[in-house]
């Protein structure tokens, strides 16, 4: 692995070689501390073509590679385990914006922060929002395929993506950078690069899709008596209001343990709700948007779906009503032993899913304790199970809970992992719940495009 070093230090120079351990600490532990690694030598190329001599030079040394992006994944498949670590930090620049064609090229190294601002300063906007964007690199979001809290108005990052460029696992560089929304010459193949969790190849750039910013938004907050009221009160807000570009929900003790543990984060209804929602609402025109809402928060009220509904007043208002959402994840590490989940069903079935799971985990762990939150808008939460207060922590049957989460939600059409991906964390479980005939298929192509098992080699697959 020296030699492999010297290698590559000879061509992207060597203090972008970096063999100290201190200096890869950083890159080999996971944020939440799950997660730790090792790698002889971590490379930091600042081109697409140093990436693609890297790999050429990994293949022939017989080296596998694992790539990192803003290391702020959440199954484990960013921390090498005896790989070559390839950081794409270096590659952080904005290509293109051309505003005509509502496009933005950026480098895989890009912070999505620096996306979204950059996007603003042509009027335009770039939808995906996060709470890591302000360390969130695009290549990461590419390769894991990202969600966060507007897929309902703007879709996956899949849905957001015009063209890709990407090193393949020998070296050679797709070059599909292109910025159209109708090419129907043959497969879509930058497709094949999103979600893949870098096991195809490195995303080395991508050409995004941007929109007109609104001129309008509003944020809403409202206590609700159940998950089935959320459901009625989503598809009232869509229908009144035409605008809903976030509907965001949180059962009571999620809101309870974030205001417990995070500072300055306080609840502003009060205790109010089995679940507390959060719409977000854009428009074109601010003309007659207030009016629309408040029009369609008095019929949810008086039909009984909210129990009480907050309009932010002001920017800082709105970001408070964010905040509490934004902090749940850190509101509830503190609480113990726990297991996290990352799952998604119809939008119809969310209210079923909540209470099929609930009973199952009581029946399975009594005292258990649930934080779920997320995405109601398309289906997704992120559902976590605590041990229950005062239980010894090496009692909790964390892996059974699991299964049994997996398993609700499977049955009713959905999937054990909605955008956080598979990595490390969800190999076992993707072999059990995913059909046979698409794994089959997900083998074929890695197999075409990586025979030697280069890319990410531990990293979906058993």
């Amino acid at each position: 692995m020296s030699d492999l070093a010297n290698q590559i230090a000879a061509r992207i120079g060597a203090k972008n070689v970096v063999i100290d351990a201190d200096l890869l600490a950083p890159h080999l532990n996971e944020w939440r501390g799950r997660y730790s690694g090792k790698t002889p030598f971590a490379a930091f190329p600042a081109t697409t073509e140093e990436a693609a001599d890297i790999v050429k030079l990994c293949v022939a040394a017989g080296a596998k590679i694992t790539t990192q992006g803003g290391n702020t994944g959440l199954v484990g498949g960013q921390i090498p385990d005896g790989e070559v670590l390839i950081s794409l930090k270096r590659m952080n620049q904005i290509r293109e914006i051309d505003a005509g064609n509502d496009s933005l090229t950026a480098e895989a190294g890009v912070v999505l922060a620096t996306v979204q601002s950059a996007a603003a300063e042509s009027n335009r906007l770039f939808p995906l929002s996060l709470a890591a964007e302000h360390s969130a690199t695009i290549g990461g979001l590419v390769s894991t395929n990202a969600g966060g809290v507007h897929v309902l108005r703007y879709g996956m990052m899949r849905d957001l993506v015009l063209g890709i460029e990407a090193v393949l696992p020998d070296g050679r560089i797709f070059s599909g950078l292109k910025g159209l929304r109708k090419d129907n010459t043959g497969y879509d193949l930058k497709q094949l690069f999103i979600g893949a969790e870098g096991t195809l190849g490195i995303v080395t750039a991508a050409c995004l899709k941007l929109y007109p910013q609104p001129a309008a938004r509003e944020v809403v907050m409202l206590a609700v008596p159940s998950a089935a009221h959320a459901l009625a009160l989503l598809h009232q807000m869509k229908a009144a209001t035409g605008a809903v570009s976030a509907f965001e929900v949180m059962n009571r003790l999620s809101v309870e343990v974030t205001v417990k543990n995070v500072p300055s984060v306080r609840d502003p209804l009060a205790g109010a709700g089995a679940l507390a929602v959060l719409i977000e609402f854009e428009a074109a025109h601010a003309e007659g948007l207030r009016e629309a809402i408040e029009s369609a928060l008095g019929a949810a009220l008086e039909a009984g779906e909210a129990e009480t509904a907050l309009i932010a007043e002001n920017a800082s208002q709105a970001r408070d009503f964010w905040a509490l959402r934004e902090s749940i994840s850190a509101g509830h590490k503190p609480e113990g032993v726990q297991v996290s989940h990352d799952i998604s069903v119809p939008v119809s079935k969310t209210p079923e899913y909540l209470a099929k799971a609930n009973a199952a985990m009581q029946a399975r762990c009594p005292g258990v304790r649930i934080v779920a939150f997320g995405h109601m808008g398309d289906g997704n939460f992120h559902y976590t199970a605590m041990q229950p207060l005062g239980a010894d922590p090496a009692s909790f049957p964390g892996a059974a809970l699991t299964q049994i989460v997996y398993e609700v939600a499977t049955s009713l059409g959905g999937s054990i992992s909605a955008e956080h991906g598979i990595g490390i964390t969800r190999r076992g479980d993707l072999a059990r719940f995913k059909d046979r005939e698409s794994l089959a298929l997900m083998r074929t192509l890695k197999h075409a495009i990586d025979p030697m098992n280069v890319m990410n080699p531990r990293t979906m697959f058993e």
